[in-house]
């Protein structure tokens, strides 16, 4: 039997941010929480109690993604700055700050086995850091528009770059060479996300489309549509692979076959625009997250509404499982994150 969501209580209120916090992410044992956004600062916080363990201060301007190495010793964050810097989770100690973008830096990505750190922002470039010393591998080249999202695959051979006019590359994580080019969006690639066995990577764009493709060869299986003429924002596959959520911009989630490309279910509720999508462990349940202040969790089997978590007082921007599926944590342009739990 599986975890009953329904059952999910606010555990703990993380406060001390000074303004909107865009990030939250588990350690991969899903003892620590970082959280991170407007004020450049990263806390780590212990999720059993809530207790802050410390502040990461050094960043002068916004922090925009956070990120594990897969052993867990070391935080990634990159921000506004135009720097990435490294931090030893233990300690809190600042490992290395890495400067060589031109430009704020967007998202970071450590490769599954922890060697390799990505990185890509308003320069226009993604880059290949050698995680451990953080030396420059390569940098891959300009594509004239800012970087918005560098993705690994599951098996880390395959880094997914898309940037803001809609150009979306793969790249060989090794070696930073070019594999091919998907040419099919024509406007901002809002999300990026490669199935659970790398076969598959799924796009969500402004353009109003969501694009499913080969991995191995580059070729477009299909292109999902909405009912409505709205833009696509975030974007998950399920454990299995089966099924792919995306969130609508005309406050709906849609719940899609993988293999047919099929409307499963369109989940409704929500007052406004949709900000994540989260799929727990085990596959059973959807988190979504919104501006209108609320999570809400369904049960993807039937599309039903378990449950809505109302004590955040704004935008909710971001959610995310523990590993093991029993806890759900939040954050909030009210400045706050929040830890719920099963059980308590």
């Amino acid at each position: 039997m599986g975890i009953d969501y329904g059952k999910l209580r606010l555990h703990a209120t993380l406060t001390g941010h000074g303004g909107w916090i865009d990030s939250v992410v588990f350690s991969p044992d899903g003892t620590i929480l970082a959280t991170a956004g407007e004020d450049g600062t990263v806390k780590l916080w212990q999720v059993e109690t809530g207790r802050l363990i410390t502040t990461l201060t050094g960043h002068r301007d916004y922090v925009f993604s956070v990120a594990f190495s897969p052993d867990g010793t070391t935080l990634a964050t990159a921000s506004r700055d135009e720097t990435v810097k490294l931090w030893d989770v233990k300690t809190g100690q600042l490992i290395t700050t890495l400067t060589e973008h031109q430009g704020w830096v967007r998202s970071v990505a450590f490769s599954p086995d922890g060697a390799v750190l990505a990185s890509a922002g308003g320069g226009g470039t993604a880059k290949l850091w050698q995680a451990k010393t953080g030396r420059l591998i390569t940098t891959l080249r300009e594509h004239g528009w800012a970087v918005f999202w560098v993705v690994f695959s599951p098996d880390g051979t395959t880094l997914a770059t898309a940037t803001a006019d809609g150009v979306l590359e793969l790249w060989q994580a090794k070696t930073g060479q070019l594999i091919t080019t998907l040419d099919g969006h024509e406007d901002l690639v809002t999300d990026v996300a490669f199935s659970p066995d790398g076969s598959l990577l799924a796009t969500s764009s402004h353009d109003k489309t969501v694009k499913l493709w080969q991995v191995k060869t580059g070729h477009l299986i299909t292109t999902l549509t909405g009912d409505e003429d709205f833009s696509f924002g975030a974007l998950a596959f399920s454990p299995d692979g089966t099924t792919l959520a995306t969130a609508n911009h005309d406050k709906t989630v849609k719940l899609w076959d993988v293999k047919t490309g099929h409307l499963i279910t369109t989940l409704t509720g929500h007052r406004h625009i949709i900000g994540s999508v989260a799929f727990s462990p085990d596959g059973t349940t959807l988190a979504t997250t919104s501006d209108d202040a609320t999570v809400k969790l369904w049960q993807v089997e039937t599309g039903r509404l378990i449950t809505t978590l109302t004590e955040h007082k704004h935008t909710v921007g971001s959610v995310a499982f523990s590993p093991d599926g029993t806890t759900l944590a939040t954050a909030s342009d009210d400045g706050t994150a929040k830890i719920w739990r099963v059980g308590d």
